[in-house]
C-alpha cells in the first residue's frame, strides 16, 4: 500500500476524532441575540460524574461545587440523613452512607487538567506560552468574527484556517516572544485545516487513542472562540448545511503546538509522552468525583423535598372562573411568576397563564429601517415566516428611519475614530453632561414597540391563518371560557450600558423582547374570518371577546399595551380596569423583587436600576430557577413561587392524542434546561463557564466580551448576574420538570425521543408526575420506571435510621 491512501485514512479518523471533540463545545451566540446555552451540552450522553472526569481532564474544570459548600448545607439542616441516603440509593455501586458523610469534612486536591504542549512549555522555560496563544488567537479572532463592531473591516477569505494562516505569515509576535521561524513555518503550512491536522499530530507524535481527549483539550483551553466557532457549525446543521471553523481553530491551535514541540521538545520529552498515555486512557470518573456528584445529588433533592412542600397548600385550589374577568397570557419565564400572583392577588376573577413568549409564532423579523432579520423564536427552531413592521415596504416612513441610522452611525464612528476621537472629546466633553443626566435621571425608558403593528410578510391562506390560531390556542390550553379582554403579554428588559441587555430579554424569542410575536398573535386572533373557522374546529371564541397584544419590562415591571386604539368603544372601560390592575400589580412585583436587589430600598428604586449607567445589577434575570410546572393553574395559584418556577400551562384532559404534551417535553422543558443549566455552570464552575466580572468587561466584535484588554473571548453569564458580592443568589440546582399528566403518556413520549430521554435518565433534569390534586406524587427513575415520593422518602429515612 503507498503512502497516500495511508494519509487519507489518518486524516479521515483524526476529523472524526476532531468532530467528536468539537461537539464537547458548547455554542455561543453573539451578544446582539444571546441565550442561554447548556454548558454540557455535549454530555447528555453522561451522568455527573462522566462530565466531571472528561472536563478535569480537559481544563482542570469542576462541575460541582466546593465540599464546604455541602458541609454548610449539612451542618445547617438543609441536606438531611435521608436526602443523601436517597441520593446514594439511586446509584448502584456508590460509595455507602458513612463514606459520603465522611467526605464532607474533606477537601480533595483540585482537579489538574491532561497538560498540553503549551503548558509543558511554560514550566520548562518560564514563558506563559498558552497565554501567549490565546493573546495571538484573540487578536486574529477579534477581527475575523467581527459582526460590524470594528472600523476597518476583515478582508474577505475562504475560511478561519486560510484568514489566520494570512495573518500568522505576517504576525512578528511569536517571533519576538521566543517562537524561532515561526511566520516561515505557518507559510510552509498545508492550505487546508484538514491536512494541517494531520501535520501537526504526526509531528507531535500523537497516537489515535489520545487524539479526541487532546483535542479536546485545546479546544476548551479556547473558550469562548471555539464556542462561537460550535455556534456557527451549530447553526448550519440546524438549516441543513456544514460549518468547518471550529475545525479550522482546532487547526490554528495545533499549529502553535507543533511549533513549539519543534522548539522544545527535548526539553518536555518525558512529560509529553505521559501526558499523551493519560489522554489516551479511559476517561473514569475519581472516587472524589464521584462523591460530590452524590453530594450534589443530595443537594437537589434537599431542594426539591422544601419547594414541593412550598405549593402543597394550593393543591385544593378549585377550578378557575367560568366566565374571568380578563385573561393574562404571560412567557413562563420565572420573572412572570411574580407579576401573575400579584395580578391575581388582586382580583379573584382574573385567570392567568403560562406559554412560550414566542406564542407559537415564530418568525424571522425586520424591524422599520433594518435591512436583516432577526428570528424571534427559540433558538432550536428555524424561522418559518417572515414579517416586518411598516405599513407598505419601501415607504418613506422606512427610508426616513433608514437614513437616520446610517446618519447615526456614521456619527458614532466618527465619535471613535482614531484622527477625531480625542479632539471630539476636547472639544464636545462637557456639552455631554447635560446627555448623560438627562438620559440617567428624565428620560423614558419604557419598553415600547415599533409604532405600527408587525405583519407577516407571507400571504398566508384563510386555512392557514385559522389552522395556525388553533394549533398556538390547545397549546395554550386555551379553547373555552374566554374572558372580555385577553391580554398576550410578552417580556423584555429595557437597560443602558449592559453588553449582556440581550440575555435579559426573551430566551423564547431567541434573545429580543416579546412584542412582535404578541401583537402578531393578537392580530390573528381578532381576525374575523379566522374565529369563524376556529369555530368551525370547536373553539369558539365569544363575539364579545378582543385580545390585546403587551409587553412586561422585567426590570421596572411594567407592561405596555399595543394597538389600543384596535379595541372597539365597548372595551374602553375593560381597558383602563387592565390599565390599573398591571399598575398595581406592577407596584407589587417591584416591592417584592426589590427585597432581593442589592442597594433597593423600595419598589421605585427597583424601576430605575435600568437606566442607571453603573448599575451592575438591574434585575437577577432568571437567577434562583429551579422548576418547571406544566399544569393547570389551580394546582400553584396561591403559593408564592419566588420567582423560581417556569409555569406552563397545561390540561392534559384537552389533549387526547398527548401532542401537546410532547411538544411541551421537547421544546419550552428543553429551553429551560439549557437556561437552567446555564446559570448551574455558571456558578459552579465561573471561570470555565462564566463571563467574569462585568467591570472588567470589553465587548469584542459584538461577539462577547473580554475579561480586561485581552486573552480569551468569555461566555456565559457575569458573575454578577449569579452572586451579589457576598454569596451565590442562584442555588447550583437541577431543573425540576414537573408534568400534570398521566406517566404512560410521559413515558410514552420519553421512548419516542432518546435526546430528550438521556436528559433525564442521566440525571441532567428530575422528571417529577402529579396526582389528580395536584401533589408531587411521582418521580422519574431511569429506564421508563416511576417510583412514588412518599414510598422512596420512607424507603431513604430508613436507610438514613
Amino acid at each position: 500500500m503507498n503512502a497516500q491512501p495511508g494519509q487519507d485514512a489518518l486524516q479521515a479518523a483524526l476529523m472524526a476524532q476532531a468532530d467528536r471533540a468539537a461537539r464537547i463545545i458548547p455554542p455561543l451566540w453573539p451578544l446582539s441575540a444571546s441565550v442561554a446555552v447548556n454548558p454540557f451540552l455535549g454530555f447528555a450522553g453522561e451522568t455527573l460524574p462522566g462530565a466531571a472526569a472528561r472536563l478535569g481532564r480537559a481544563g482542570g474544570i469542576t462541575v460541582t461545587m466546593s465540599r464546604s459548600f455541602y458541609h454548610e448545607r449539612w451542618q445547617a439542616g438543609e441536606i438531611t440523613p435521608a436526602d443523601l441516603a436517597a441520593a446514594i440509593a439511586d446509584h448502584p455501586g456508590a460509595p455507602g452512607l458513612a463514606t459520603v458523610e465522611a467526605a464532607f469534612a474533606e477537601a480533595p486536591a483540585p482537579t489538574a487538567a491532561i497538560p498540553t504542549v503549551g503548558a509543558l512549555c511554560a514550566d520548562a522555560t518560564g514563558i506563559d506560552w498558552p497565554g501567549f496563544i490565546a493573546d495571538r488567537i484573540g487578536a486574529w479572532a477579534s477581527g475575523h468574527f467581527d459582526l460590524g463592531q470594528a472600523m476597518w473591516p476583515k478582508t474577505a477569505a475562504t475560511g478561519a484556517y486560510a484568514s489566520w494562516r494570512a495573518f500568522a505569515t505576517q504576525d512578528l509576535s511569536p517571533e519576538i516572544a521566543g517562537l524561532k521561524g515561526f511566520c516561515l513555518r505557518i507559510s510552509r503550512e498545508p492550505l487546508a485545516a484538514p491536512a494541517a491536522i494531520r501535520r501537526a499530530s504526526l509531528a507531535l507524535g500523537l497516537p489515535q487513542a489520545a487524539a479526541e481527549s487532546y483535542f479536546t483539550s485545546l479546544l476548551t483551553g479556547l473558550g469562548g472562540w471555539a464556542q462561537y466557532a460550535r455556534h456557527l457549525q451549530w447553526q448550519a446543521e440546524r438549516d441543513g448545511g456544514t460549518d468547518q471553523t471550529i475545525t479550522d481553530v482546532l487547526a490554528i491551535t495545533l499549529a502553535f503546538e507543533a511549533a513549539l514541540h519543534a522548539q522544545f521538545g527535548r526539553q518536555i520529552a518525558e512529560p509529553w509522552l505521559q501526558a499523551m498515555e493519560a489522554h489516551a486512557a479511559p476517561a473514569e470518573p475519581s472516587a472524589d468525583q464521584i462523591v460530590d456528584a452524590l453530594l450534589q445529588e443530595a443537594y437537589d433533592r434537599a431542594a426539591q423535598r422544601r419547594f414541593f412542600a412550598a405549593w402543597r397548600p394550593a393543591a385544593s385550589r378549585t377550578e378557575p372562573s367560568a366566565h374571568p374577568s380578563v385573561q393574562a397570557a404571560f412567557c413562563i419565564d420565572v420573572r412572570s411568576e411574580i407579576i401573575r400572583r400579584a395580578l391575581e392577588s388582586l382580583d379573584p376573577g382574573v385567570e392567568t397563564l403560562g406559554f412560550a413568549g414566542f406564542f407559537g409564532i415564530g418568525v424571522s423579523h425586520r424591524r422599520l429601517g433594518s435591512v436583516g432579520g432577526e428570528a424571534r423564536l427559540p433558538v432550536l427552531l428555524k424561522p418559518g415566516l417572515g414579517s416586518f413592521t411598516c405599513d407598505v415596504p419601501g415607504e418613506a416612513a422606512e427610508e426616513k428611519q433608514r437614513i437616520g441610522a446610517r446618519a447615526r452611525r456614521a456619527w458614532g464612528r466618527f465619535k471613535r475614530a482614531a484622527v477625531s476621537s480625542f479632539a471630539f472629546v476636547e472639544a464636545s466633553g462637557p456639552l455631554y453632561l447635560w446627555k448623560l443626566f438627562h438620559d440617567s435621571v428624565t428620560a423614558d425608558h419604557r419598553l415600547s414597540g415599533d409604532r405600527a403593528a408587525p405583519r407577516l410578510d407571507a400571504s398566508l391562506t384563510a386555512a392557514q391563518r385559522i389552522e395556525m390560531a388553533a394549533t398556538i390556542l390547545r397549546a395554550m390550553s386555551l379553547t373555552s371560557h374566554f374572558a372580555r379582554l385577553v391580554l398576550l403579554a410578552g417580556h423584555g428588559a429595557r437597560l443602558v450600558n449592559n453588553a449582556h441587555a440581550s440575555a435579559l430579554q426573551c430566551g423564547a424569542c431567541g434573545g429580543f423582547p416579546g412584542d412582535v410575536n404578541a401583537r402578531l398573535l393578537a392580530g390573528l386572533l381578532n381576525d374575523d374570518e379566522v374565529r369563524a373557522g376556529l369555530a368551525g374546529q370547536g373553539i369558539a371564541i365569544p363575539a364579545d371577546t378582543r385580545f390585546i397584544a403587551g409587553l412586561h419590562d422585567t426590570v421596572s415591571d411594567e407592561v405596555t399595551l399595543f394597538d389600543r386604539e384596535a379595541l372597539p368603544p365597548s372595551h374602553i372601560a375593560d381597558l383602563a380596569r387592565l390599565d390599573t390592575l398591571l399598575a398595581s400589580a406592577g407596584r407589587l412585583a417591584r416591592t417584592e423583587r426589590a427585597l432581593r436587589l442589592p442597594g433597593a430600598a423600595g419598589e421605585r428604586d427597583v424601576a430605575r436600576r435600568g437606566r442607571d449607567w453603573a448599575q451592575v445589577r438591574p434585575e437577577w434575570g432568571l437567577a434562583g430557577c429551579k422548576a418547571f410546572i406544566a399544569a393547570p393553574r389551580r394546582h400553584t395559584a396561591g403559593a408564592s413561587l419566588a420567582g423560581r418556577a417556569f409555569l406552563h400551562s397545561y390540561d392534559w384532559r384537552a389533549d387526547p392524542d398527548f401532542k401537546v404534551l410532547e411538544l411541551i417535553l421537547t421544546a419550552p422543558v428543553v429551553v429551560a434546561s439549557w437556561i437552567s443549566l446555564q446559570y448551574y455552570g455558571s456558578a459552579v464552575a465561573p471561570q470555565a463557564f462564566g463571563a467574569g466580572n462585568k467591570l472588567l468587561h470589553n465587548v469584542v466584535g459584538g461577539i462577547g466580551v473580554f475579561e480586561g484588554n485581552g486573552g480569551l473571548l468569555r461566555g456565559g453569564l457575569p458573575w454578577q448576574s449569579v452572586h451579589d458580592g457576598e454569596g451565590l443568589v442562584h442555588e447550583p440546582l437541577r431543573l425540576s420538570v414537573v408534568i400534570a399528566a398521566p406517566r404512560e403518556a410521559i413515558l410514552g413520549v420519553l421512548a419516542k425521543h432518546p435526546n430528550l430521554r438521556a436528559l433525564f435518565d442521566h440525571g441532567w433534569l428530575a422528571l417529577f408526575v402529579m396526582d389528580g390534586s395536584g401533589a408531587v406524587a411521582w418521580r422519574y427513575h431511569p429506564k421508563l420506571e416511576w417510583i412514588g415520593v412518599e414510598t422512596a422518602t420512607v424507603r431513604a429515612e430508613q436507610a438514613a435510621a
